[in-house]
C-alpha cells in the first residue's frame, strides 16, 4: 500500500470560535484499493478534491472509507464518496448513534446515516480492513475509538485517530479532550508500543504532521507544516492579511501556558 497524506491534521484549538476541526487525511493505494483514511470536515472538502485529483483519484474511485471515530471533524465527508465501503468500529457507531442531540461534537444526522446506510461494515478490534490494514482498539477519546495499523513492505504506518491527536499528547502521556481520561492514557501507551515495535514506523496523528522515531527514541516530524489565514480587517477585499499558524520565529507566535480543560 502506497500512503499519502492529503491533509495536515492540526494541533491547535481556537480561543473563541469552537473547535478548528482540522484533521488528517490520509490516502491509502494497493491492491486493488483506493481508501482514505478519515475523510475531514465540512471546511476541507474543496482542498480534499484539489489534494485527491493531484494524486490522480476522482470521488467515485475511492473504493473505501476507514473511519477511526464518528466525530463530525473526522466522518461527516463518507457522504462524498458514493461507490465506497465505510469501514467504523461496531462499539464506536453503537455508542454515537445511542447519544442524543448535544453540544458535543458528533454530528447526529451523519451519524444516523452510518447507522442506516448499507455501505457501512461496522467492524471489531482486531479485523483486517484491507490488506495489511488492521484495527485495534484505542478507547478514551470515544468508547469505540480505533487506531489502525498498516504492515507494510515498505514500512510500517500507524494511523492513531484522536487516540493521539498531536506530538505533545505523545510526549506528557496524556490528552486535551476524552470521555475517559484512564482510557486514553492506557490508549497512548498501546501506541508507543505499537511504534517502538518496529524500527522506521511512520505515525500519523489526528492533528499534526506525521513523525518517525530518531535515533533517541523521540518523536521526529516528517515534513514541513502549511497552515494559515488570511483575514480582511480592511475596508475592500483587495487587502488582506495573513496570519502564518505554522510554528517556528516566522509566525511570530507567543507561547503561553493553556490549562487543559476538564474531562467530562
Amino acid at each position: 500500500m502506497r500512503v499519502d497524506v492529503l491533509i495536515q491534521g492540526y494541533p491547535g484549538r481556537a480561543v473563541c470560535h469552537g473547535a478548528l476541526g482540522w484533521s488528517t487525511i490520509a490516502l491509502l493505494r494497493g491492491a486493488g484499493r483506493t481508501a482514505l483514511i478519515d475523510v475531514g470536515a465540512f471546511g476541507v472538502r474543496a482542498p480534499l478534491l484539489k489534494q485527491l485529483r493531484a494524486h490522480g483519484v476522482e470521488p467515485d474511485q475511492v473504493t473505501d472509507v476507514v473511519l477511526t471515530h464518528a466525530h463530525f471533524d473526522h466522518a461527516v465527508n463518507f457522504t462524498l464518496f458514493p461507490r465506497a465501503t465505510v469501514w467504523i468500529g461496531q462499539d464506536e457507531l453503537q455508542w454515537a448513534a445511542a447519544q442524543p442531540p448535544g453540544f458535543d461534537p458528533l454530528p447526529e444526522l451523519y451519524v444516523r446515516e452510518l447507522a442506516q446506510s448499507p455501505r457501512v461494515r461496522r467492524i471489531q478490534a482486531g479485523d483486517a480492513v484491507l490488506p495489511g490494514l488492521q484495527a485495534l482498539a484505542a478507547p478514551g477519546h470515544t468508547p469505540g475509538h480505533l487506531l489502525f495499523y498498516l504492515d507494510g513492505q515498505a514500512g510500517d504506518v500507524l494511523f492513531t485517530g484522536d487516540a493521539a491527536k498531536n506530538r505533545a499528547e505523545l510526549l506528557g502521556m496524556d490528552v486535551a479532550d476524552t470521555l475517559d481520561r484512564a482510557a486514553s492514557r492506557a490508549s497512548l501507551q498501546a501506541i508507543w508500543d505499537l511504534w517502538r515495535r518496529r524500527p522506521g514506523t511512520l505515525l500519523v496523528p489526528g492533528h499534526d504532521l506525521s513523525m518517525q522515531l530518531d535515533a533517541r527514541g523521540q518523536p521526529e516530524y516528517v515534513g514541513e507544516r502549511h497552515a494559515g489565514i488570511h483575514a480582511w480587517f480592511g475596508e475592500s477585499l483587495e487587502t488582506a492579511t495573513p496570519i502564518d499558524l505554522c510554528c517556528g520565529p516566522q509566525a511570530g507566535l507567543i507561547s503561553r501556558h493553556i490549562q487543559p480543560e476538564t474531562p467530562k
